[in-house]
């Protein structure tokens, strides 16, 4: 797979104009950004990999994706989960294709005696034959791949005159948003402001900022974080949260994730980014795959707003 570059758009929204950048295009068979994020592991060589493992949850998109790497690279896959059982006996979404990419599914509260040591999980390694990635892959190879995401930016906004702009995506372990801003601090053209902000979708801002010294400990290349106008619990569900996501692929025509994208365009909007002279780029990173579980989700707990 060759990371080609993704296009960006111009749309319109709640009156708001706004550039998209359509990394969910990247891969049919990678999950939009996590393309980006493990695209070390499929580049480089590693003869003495037979097995990878990680952990997360059981519809995580970075599951899905790292099975799909497995499958390419013939190597076993073993991922550490929280298991529901009753999840299990009818997989869909992103466990139902990794599993059928081959994935061994393993409770979480035994992996300190398969794997002997917890603080192997913390960053990526290589154990004998075994090549661990933590979770969501929050990890300092992920920015082989997101540095090209920044280039492609910047060529972007070179073509287009653009001297300031503002890129806003939610994040989960902010390993993205990260990596972007660093990259783009250091390699974008003299007397331009390139600008990440990002919004907490899994914990809150505190957890976010640890997330980003554990990558990287200069504060200069950290993004800006943004609160969301309220706390939401990640992975519950919220009635505004399925609105707002079914008017953007009615408005728009495009399908965006359920878990991520509906806080970061609900801050977007409380916000003054998007009203601001400078233009705003918002990242697509995909994740569509696990839509069919969260759409089921919605149906049963607010039938009466599934379209």
């Amino acid at each position: 797979m060759i990371l080609n570059n993704s296009p960006i758009q111009k749309l319109s929204f709640k009156n708001y104009n706004f550039y998209i950048k359509r990394d969910d295009l990247i891969d049919v068979d990678f999950s939009g950004n996590k393309a980006r994020k493990f695209y070390f592991f499929l580049k480089k060589s590693f003869p003495k990999v037979k097995k990878v493992i990680s952990y997360g949850s059981m519809q995580s998109n970075a599951m899905y994706s790292l099975s799909v790497l497995a499958k390419m690279k013939k190597w076993e896959f073993e991922y550490y989960t929280r298991i529901n059982e009753k999840l299990l006996e009818n997989p869909s979404g992103n466990l139902k294709a990794a599993l059928e990419n081959g994935m061994k599914i393993l409770d979480i509260r035994h992996w300190i005696l398969d794997i002997g040591n917890k603080n192997l999980l913390s960053e990526c390694k290589i154990k004998d034959d075994t090549l661990i990635i933590p979770e969501g892959g929050r990890c300092k190879e992920a920015e082989f791949g997101i540095a090209l995401l920044a280039e492609e930016i910047i060529e972007w906004a070179n073509e287009k005159n653009i001297k300031k702009l503002n890129i806003f995506l939610p994040s989960g372990t902010g390993t993205t948003a990260l990596f972007l801003q660093k990259n783009l601090f250091q390699f974008q053209i003299p007397n331009s402001q390139l600008q990440v902000f990002t919004v907490p979708c899994v914990g809150d801002k505190e957890y976010l900022k640890k997330q980003f010294f554990a990558l990287e400990k200069n504060e200069k290349f950290h993004p800006v974080i943004i609160e969301p106008p309220r706390k939401y619990k990640f992975g519950k569900l919220y009635k505004e949260l399925y609105e707002i996501w079914l008017e953007l692929k009615e408005k728009t025509g495009i399908e965006f994730d359920l878990l991520y994208d509906p806080t970061g365009f609900i801050t977007l909007m409380n916000s003054s980014l998007i009203t601001k002279n400078s233009p705003l780029l918002y990242i697509h990173q995909g994740g569509l795959k696990g839509n069919e579980t969260m759409i089921e989700r919605y149906k049963s707990k607010f039938g009466k707003i599934i379209k």
